[in-house]
């Protein structure tokens, strides 16, 4: 039976500042390595998610039925419970860790409502749905992520209060102090055999991003310094402490690259920078890029050790075991061996413990997004949105420029033309002819982005249009195009290709990329490199989220806090219908040699 609609909990006690001790623990005997030539062993796993994204059931509330993708993963904590439960069944329960590599309160329906529609910060309100569920799983400690900044600050503090674990950042600093603004860290023994227990520190580290992509959330409350820098400072601390065993939880991939480029002094994706450049860390679990890393082993400059890294793809896909072998020596646990694995979820039915804990929770919500909230003359979809114009980006794109002419009518800036961007956010985005609902709007829009105005001249335009265009693939004017590939370039995300409305222009796919953008128009004149423009543009891509020329440097003029699936929402609801031949139109098309490309 599923427990009431509003479940409290109390905050558990952690002792000093970001310090949480694991109850004393007892291991049977069963659970050390076998003793080899007298030397007292012991072995522990940890256990390790990241990037859940308020996926607790396999269910996709876009689509109202469960997951699915080309490659069959499934997704949710309740999945990944039940591979918990294997592992703690088969290494003792006493001898494991669950940790969390951060992004866990956005990105599903499920993660907005509790956010937005029955806020977890109303007085008397629930407990977010990914607290209940970390909480019954029995989470030992979780690094935050940027997303965790998404909904703002006291939602993320709700949040934290209705933990049993800690949310660690160990990089994300108070503005005015610059003391940790969360526990940096935590501290966990495990029992072991042989009388000296193991204790195993866990540091936190998020993503300095967050500086840029929830500036509007965080500015001048929280400010985040590089992963590197704070991971040197801290991991000294933690083996002076009597750490036997330290791991990093990084909100941050493995690549050494960054989106913003140079806007910001610190690397997006620094694990394996930290890895290489801090001495005394025996394992990262990785988060933020999203991609799957069983086991990467990164050698430290200083030291010369392997550092052990994992990163278990997305939305509870996978689980990482990294497995630790030690040996008691000169009075100490030393790690002998580490390794690392990941299971794969699609592989175990859901845990029921997890389901019906959360099953009205699940049916609130499936109930919400299934509200009709108005008509369509013509079904959309995005399928063929990275290459052509199609009228569902076109509907986003209209909607934003309406928005902000409404908002800006009456000021200085009303008379300026309003231009639009948009990317595709989903390939599987549908709006149906007939009626609408909240999840058919809300699934073109997957990301919490918020609308803002910016000035931009065209010829700050053009080079918007020519770096978006760094998106396809080189294709020679006598090539069969395979649309398969020929997005993505350089690893390029759909989210980072962005249409334009309100301009008229060509791609010219056989062009070398930063000389592919031609034949731009405005009404049907050449646009002049003077003319000045809003731009109705998304946060994450106003704030640099991308590397986009100018943009972020662009004066602002207008910007609120309501995400762009909202307004979206808000707008079919007011209009109560939505016609494609009022808005579509192709604006902009692929060619070659000037040839057109479909």
């Amino acid at each position: 039976m599923p427990l009431n609609r509003r479940k409290f909990l109390e905050k558990s006690a952690v002792t000093g500042a970001g310090v949480a001790l694991a109850g004393a623990v007892s291991a049977p005997g069963a659970q050390a390595a076998e003793a080899k030539r007298g030397a007292k062993r012991y072995a522990f796993t940890v256990l390790g998610t990241t990037d859940l994204h308020g996926n607790v059931f396999n269910w996709d509330y876009f689509t109202d039925k469960e997951f699915d993708d080309k490659d069959h993963n499934d997704v949710g904590l309740a999945k990944v419970s039940t591979l918990v439960n294997r592992v703690r069944a088969e290494k003792g329960r006493r001898n494991t860790l669950l940790i969390d590599a951060g992004d866990t309160i956005q990105g599903t329906q499920l993660s907005y409502y509790y956010a937005k529609v029955d806020p977890i910060t109303a007085k008397g309100g629930p407990v977010h749905p990914m607290a209940q569920a970390m909480n019954a799983m029995g989470y030992d400690a979780a690094a935050l992520g940027n997303h965790e900044f998404n909904y703002g600050i006291p939602v993320l503090r709700k949040f934290e209060q209705q933990c049993r674990f800690p949310l660690l950042g160990a990089n994300a600093l108070d503005a005015k102090t610059l003391r940790p603004a969360f526990a940096p860290y935590s501290m966990h023994r495990l029992r072991t055999p042989h009388g000296r227990d193991v204790k195993v520190a866990v540091l936190g580290l998020t993503n300095p991003g967050i500086a840029i992509w929830d500036k509007a959330n965080v500015q001048g409350k929280m400010t985040f310094p590089g992963l590197e820098e704070q991971a040197a400072k801290w991991v000294p601390k933690l083996r002076s402490m009597g750490a036997d065993v330290v791991i990093v939880s990084a909100h941050s991939g493995s690549s050494g690259t960054s989106s913003y480029g140079d806007q910001l002094p610190y690397i997006e994706n620094a694990a394996a920078l930290v890895a290489e450049q801090v001495p005394g860390i025996d394992a990262i679990l990785v988060g933020h890029a999203h991609t799957e890393i069983p086991e990467y082993f990164v050698t430290n400059k200083k030291t010369g050790k392997r550092v052990v890294l994992s990163e278990p793809l997305k939305w509870g896909q996978r689980l990482t075991l990294f497995d630790f072998e030690l040996v008691f020596e000169k009075g100490c646990w030393k790690v002998e061996k580490v390794g690392a694995k990941v299971l794969n979820s699609n592989t175990v039915e859901e845990d029921p413990k997890i389901t019906q804990l959360l099953a009205d929770e699940h049916e609130k919500v499936v109930a919400y997004v299934n509200q009709v909230i108005g008509t369509n003359a013509a079904e959309m979809t995005s399928a063929e949105a990275p290459y052509k114009d199609v009228p569902i980006i076109d509907l986003i794109n209209h909607i934003q420029a309406d928005t902000v002419k409404q908002a800006l009518a009456g000021t200085e800036h009303a008379a300026l033309p309003v231009l639009s961007q948009a990317a595709c956010f989903s390939r599987s985005a549908r709006i149906p002819a007939g009626e609408v609902t909240i999840r058919d709007v809300a699934g073109l829009y997957v990301f919490e982005n918020t609308l803002e105005a910016r000035l931009m001249t065209g010829a700050q335009m053009k080079a918007y249009l020519e770096f978006s265009a760094n998106y396809f693939v080189q294709t020679a004017p006598d090539a069969v195009v395979d649309p398969a590939k020929l997005t993505n370039a350089n690893g390029t995300p759909d989210y980072n290709y962005d249409v334009v409305s309100g301009l008229s222009y060509e791609i010219d796919i056989a062009k070398p990329a930063g000389s592919r953008v031609s034949g731009v128009t405005f009404e049907g004149q050449p646009l002049a490199d003077d003319a000045k423009f809003v731009f109705a543009v998304n946060n994450y891509r106003a704030n640099g989220g991308g590397n986009f020329p100018h943009v972020a440097a662009a004066q602002l003029v207008w910007s609120n806090s309501d995400e762009i699936r909202n307004t979206m929402i808000a707008w079919v609801k007011a209009k109560g219908s939505i016609d494609p031949a009022a808005f579509a139109g192709v604006d902009w098309k692929l060619t070659r040699n000037g040839t057109p490309v479909f």
